[in-house]
């Protein structure tokens, strides 16, 4: 009855967030170790779309919810507000098919699910820019500035930023009220990190840190093949994916992480 009853649901949804709660609870996640960032992703949402629909009862088929919440109840992990200072919690967020505003909704879902009233710090991918257009100062500003209110309300602590080169990140760094602490370089396309970026970090005290996620790491596509082989015969090329946010939780003193998980929402543009 579960995934019936989860497809009439999402039918009746205009928006649904995953959230997969803590990756270390997941038995399944642990034994296997995807090849690729992007492929952990997928996993996830998979995985998280098929316990929620098996848990759905057959009482949920009137409900009608604007926003689904899909999640892993056992999963889910709040931070003990006790040990919150001997821990670090940070994220990493992608946006896919949204727009700046989108920011706000991310934060505050992981603050949430966390149980923690700010972040430590976030770093923002670069959101996708149109097919011969490169990224842009005046393409950023406006993802920046909602970083910024959410660090002056107190609800971020650091804000970084992801794949600048020096030109780019010193524009930036110049315009910005709140200055980037960090920029992610991806060793793939990069083996050393280049001397003036280097040059430039050291002198504003930004720190350099190093990833391997690629540029896309969910695409449409990716996600609603994944909504499509969770929940069968549910009109999956209606569903967009909005953003992505991935987070950790890190004990200070040690270094060993704590907690990881993803929280994703999407849209559906019914015809």
């Amino acid at each position: 009855m579960g995934t019936e009853s989860a497809r009439v649901l999402l039918e009746r949804a205009g928006r649904v967030t995953l959230q997969t709660g803590n990756l270390l609870n997941w038995g399944c996640l642990r034994k296997k170790c995807p090849a690729t960032p992007s492929e952990e992703v997928r996993d996830c949402i998979q995985k998280t779309l098929t316990e929620w629909s098996s848990k759905i009862g057959q009482d949920q088929n009137q409900e009608t919810l604007e926003v689904l919440q899909c999640t892993v109840a056992q999963a889910i992990e709040k931070i003990n507000p006790e040990e919150r200072d001997e821990l670090k919690v940070s994220a990493k967020l992608f946006i896919v098919g949204s727009n700046s505003s989108s920011i706000r909704d991310a934060v505050d879902l992981a603050c949430s699910a966390l149980g923690v009233a700010q972040l430590d710090s976030v770093i923002i991918a670069p959101p996708p820019v149109e097919d011969g257009t490169n990224l842009s100062l005046e393409y950023l500003q406006p993802y920046w500035k909602e970083l910024e209110n959410l660090v002056q309300n107190k609800k971020i602590v650091a804000i970084g930023t992801s794949d600048l080169d020096k030109t780019l990140l010193e524009q930036l760094y110049l315009w910005a009220q709140v200055k980037p602490s960090s920029n992610q370089v991806n060793l793939a396309s990069c083996c050393v990190m280049p001397p003036d970026l280097t040059a430039f970090a050291k002198e504003c005290d930004i720190q350099l840190l190093t990833h391997n996620d690629p540029k896309e790491l969910l695409c449409e596509a990716s996600f609603q093949e994944a909504l499509q082989e969770s929940i069968q015969n549910v009109k999956a090329n209606e569903w967009i994916p909005l953003w992505l946010l991935r987070y950790s939780v890190i004990v200070k003193s040690r270094g060993i992480i704590k907690s990881k998980g993803y929280i994703i929402q999407a849209k559906r543009n019914a015809s």
